[in-house]
């Protein structure tokens, strides 16, 4: 059976004073237990206090995003490298925010994955449909296409990843997608991952998860755990999640 990942974005969120409680309280309420894990993936500025609060704890940590380029005149940009001098464990990528709102491409996607992986990261790979698509009835393709640019980016390095399947018209809007069709596309994921000798990497469920609807979306045969947005910052929450 493969293990249980729970994996908090707090997103643009936080500050020293709050991100401190909430730190200071998983390390105190999350006890390592046999295949199951939580992480929070936190701003660039807070990877230090993430650091400094959580090392000796069950949680893990890291960040939402890193750079394709190693070093170099990419003014704002930063590399997998110094994500990981921070004793960082995961790299979000391909996050629907980012592809939306930055314009990233299925192959800037593929090449942050092999930079992070590069600096001894686990990249969590995002892929998921919009609603235009999935009412359309191409969500199938679409996230064939996106998981097929990293596959074909990675090779064999893929079998080294975490997938996570976030329906856009799901993330932050309050509508979750029913355990049955967050299946469906997992199970396609599975499918295609298996293809290129991946098929046991971890997929996590994303899109408004939270602990009264967990339990139910990872009682799923390939729904490996969650990539938890806004209810990662109630640690309570998190928790919860994380033991459903």
């Amino acid at each position: 059976m493969r293990d249980r990942l729970v994996v908090g974005n707090w997103k643009m969120n936080g500050d020293r004073a709050s991100n401190a409680r909430r730190f200071d309280a998983l390390a105190a309420g999350w006890r390592a237990r046999p295949g199951r894990a939580i992480a929070v993936c936190v701003p660039f500025p807070y990877l230090a206090q993430a650091s400094e609060r959580l090392e000796g704890s069950a949680v893990t940590w890291g960040a939402q995003d890193v750079s394709e380029h190693a070093s170099g005149a990419h003014t704002g940009e930063v590399s997998a490298s110094m994500v990981a001098e921070f004793g960082s464990r995961y790299a979000i990528v391909g996050h629907s925010e980012r592809r939306q709102s930055h314009a990233e491409s299925d192959a800037l996607v593929a090449a942050k994955a092999r930079a992070a992986l590069g600096a001894g990261l686990v990249p969590i790979v995002c892929v998921g449909e919009t609603l235009a698509e999935r009412e359309a009835g191409t969500t199938g393709a679409v996230v064939e296409r996106q998981i097929g640019a990293v596959i074909a980016g990675l090779g064999a390095a893929m079998a080294r990843c975490v997938v996570a399947y976030e329906p856009v018209w799901a993330i932050g809007t309050g509508r979750t997608a029913s355990p049955e069709q967050a299946q469906e596309v997992h199970a396609l994921l599975r499918a295609r991952l298996g293809k290129a000798g991946a098929g046991e990497v971890a997929l996590l469920y994303g899109g408004s998860v939270k602990a009264a609807n967990a339990a139910a979306l990872f009682g799923m045969a390939d729904v490996d755990g969650g990539l938890v947005g806004g209810a990662s910052l109630d640690t309570d929450e998190l928790m919860a999640i994380g033991a459903a």
